[in-house]
């Protein structure tokens, strides 16, 4: 970034201008975005404060993985085989509730 200039001076002046740099020890990263999600395996993490707000620094070994609904299928079976209801109205509930459970209480009113 600026030639010749040492990491303890840059520090100095990082400081000076209200830049605060801290390391944090992680062994693995999660970013999650709706059905998809980022991992970070062996990640270098640093924390960066600048002028009242923090930003993260993240690098690593990076994958990314799809969400599975192989138990969501699996729950929307449980729960017509026990309510009798139709797969639309099963997977409406599980949805809504989140928990295969309440959908199938739900549902037996």
């Amino acid at each position: 970034m600026f030639p010749n200039l040492d990491p303890k001076k840059m520090n100095d002046v990082m400081r000076k201008m209200g830049i605060s740099q801290e390391e944090i020890e992680a062994t693995r990263v999660i970013i999650e975005k709706g059905d998809e999600r980022i991992i970070i395996e062996n990640p270098s993490v640093t924390r960066i404060k600048m002028q009242g707000q923090e930003s993260f620094q993240i690098s690593g070994d990076i994958r990314e993985e799809e969400e599975s609904t192989g138990n969501a299928e699996e729950d929307i079976e449980t729960i017509i085989q026990k309510t009798g209801c139709s797969k639309e109205d099963a997977k409406e509930a599980l949805e809504e509730t989140g928990d295969l459970a309440e959908a199938i209480i739900r549902l037996s009113k």
